[in-house]
């Protein structure tokens, strides 16, 4: 049998109040995540990662950032400012229902959210 891309999950309710949100790794108390499927292997660079990303207001990462994989960006609420500086000031701001479609190596941000985000985000290995 084939292996899946991502194991079977069928639809199952998230309560954003009550889910058990994560901090991602170097973003603590800036970023956290709840991850709702996951083959993500870099070490191979195989796999798919689907997760909800959450800004906390006045969350800013400092520096643009580049990866080996492809990302889709879709924001579902909340403000996410993008080529803002170091402050997070300036940057074009996007609310909800904005969409990006990163392809890999391609240099983006820095990112900063004044008034806090939920973002959900697809990242794969073309």
């Amino acid at each position: 049998m084939p292996r899946l891309p991502k194991p079977h999950r069928e639809f199952f309710a998230i309560d954003p109040e009550r889910a058990r949100w994560s901090p991602v790794p170097g973003t603590v108390g800036v970023v956290e995540e709840i991850v709702l499927a996951d083959s993500m292997d870099p070490g191979s660079r195989t796999g798919s990662r689907t997760r909800l990303a959450r800004w906390s207001a006045g969350a800013r990462l400092e520096h643009a950032v580049i990866h080996d994989f492809c990302e889709e960006v879709f924001v579902v609420e909340g403000d996410f400012v993008v080529g803002c500086d170091a402050a997070g000031a300036g940057g074009e701001s996007f609310g909800p229902y904005t969409f990006a479609c990163r392809p890999p190596g391609v240099w983006h941000g820095p990112f900063a959210s004044r008034t806090g985000c939920v973002l959900f985000e697809i990242q794969y290995y073309d």
